[in-house]
């Protein structure tokens, strides 16, 4: 079975969407990821400076064959996740928007940078990254 390697980008002041975001990916037993992202609970640790953290994201994300993004409306104001897609797309990874659950909008940033858009649901986003991501 196929390990995809998965960036989740994500703003920690909305950290239970990732929490719920890698609950849907772990909840279909034929799928495979390993989770790349920095969750509050481990964050980078060492990195003083912002151009130290942007590299230490930066190495997270070169290990990956996709970046999903949570693609709520704050998405738009965050800086690091601005951060994460200008990495994402110089290095040319997929990017992978998912609509929060419930959302009517998402971010017009996000849209723009994003491969394909998503639905809340384990189908739709298992869908996405087998289709636009490499394994």
């Amino acid at each position: 079975m196929q390990t995809y390697h998965l960036f989740i980008s994500h703003s920690w002041n909305y950290s239970d969407a990732h929490d719920n975001l890698v609950r849907l990916l772990n909840a279909k037993p034929d799928f495979t990821f390993k989770n790349f992202s920095v969750p509050p609970d481990n964050p980078i640790i060492g990195a003083k400076t912002d151009k130290q953290l942007e590299e230490a994201i930066e190495n997270k994300i070169r290990l990956c064959s996709a970046v999903l993004i949570m693609a709520g409306m704050y998405s738009t104001y965050s800086k690091w996740i601005n951060k994460e897609i200008e990495i994402a797309r110089r290095m040319g990874k997929v990017i992978i928007a998912v609509k929060p659950f419930g959302a009517e909008r998402i971010s017009t940033v996000v849209r723009r940078a994003a491969h394909a858009e998503c639905a809340w649901n384990t189908n739709s986003i298992i869908s996405a990254i087998r289709t636009h991501a490499a394994g």
